[in-house]
């Protein structure tokens, strides 16, 4: 399917570069913390679901082809994907995974016209205590200041919970190297979590789908469950894949029944 590339400028003058493909309602997917389109774990997804809808995937600000208008703020990325919604014909669906998510919920809460949201194991916990937050995130700073990149994705990556084995085996890959790239990133992302609270969740009345894999561990399986549960009008499914992901033969159908599926069928799943 052909896929056409094109950007759109924020609020504050910053460039924001999107690749476009398929046909449908406008669902813009939200990466990930040191994921851009050039890395992205939705390479393989979109083509599943481009027959459904008009897909937009985007590099987030500072990262890819996008600008790196300065200094950073959780609403700079807000106006990028309020920018993106008005290219798109004014409303969209969003699906966003892990610190995605959590950018999608902010768009949500800032009243941006978003239909539906889909959102994959959102890292939110029950803690008012966020001078941890604070640390990890002045620790990645001054890593990446000193000109540290692997060790910020290293401390980054072991810091979130990531399994060692899966980061030893991440060490010197392509991979690595692309999320070297963008680890100034990380901290941005990190001022995500810091900004995102439950009580912001009960303001977000957007119907949406929150997913966990059943080969995550308990703590984002946890933290799927309470998400859908402090929203008002939100419902939770578990499917089947590995840590802290979801093959794209397995989330594709998922996406395309809830984010396509007729009004009342999702007011009658939400109620049950």
């Amino acid at each position: 399917m052909e896929t056409t590339t094109g950007t759109v400028t924020s609020a504050d003058g910053t460039t924001i570069a999107f690749d476009r493909t398929g046909t449908g309602p406008s669902l813009i997917l939200v990466d990930a913390a040191g994921h851009y389109r050039g890395f992205s774990s939705f390479s393989g997804l979109i083509d599943l679901i481009a027959g459904d809808f008009t897909v937009y995937h985007y590099d987030r600000r500072s990262r890819g082809a996008s600008g790196d208008g300065q200094p950073y703020q959780v609403a700079r990325e807000i106006e990028d994907l309020a920018a993106l919604i008005e290219h798109a014909g004014g409303a969209a669906c969003l699906y966003g995974f892990s610190s995605g998510a959590l950018l999608a919920l902010h768009a949500a809460a800032g009243g941006l016209n978003i239909a539906r949201m889909a959102l994959l194991e959102p890292p939110i916990e029950h803690d008012d205590d966020r001078s941890a937050q604070r640390k990890f995130i002045a620790d990645l700073r001054r890593l990446t200041s000193h000109g540290s990149p692997s060790a910020a994705v290293e401390y980054y990556l072991t810091e979130i919970g990531v399994p060692a084995d899966v980061v030893a085996g991440m060490r010197g890959t392509e991979s690595w190297s692309a999320m070297e790239s963008v680890a100034h990133t990380l901290a941005y992302d990190s001022l995500i979590s810091e900004a995102t609270s439950f009580e912001m969740l009960a303001a977000v009345t957007t119907p949406t789908l929150v997913v966990d894999s059943a080969g995550s561990d308990d703590s984002l399986a946890t933290m799927a469950t309470a998400v859908a549960a402090a929203m008002p009008a939100a419902t939770h499914r578990t499917l089947p894949g590995e840590w802290h992901g979801i093959p794209d033969a397995t989330l594709a159908p998922a996406l395309i029944e809830f984010l396509r599926a007729p009004a009342m069928t999702i007011v009658n799943r939400l109620k049950s």
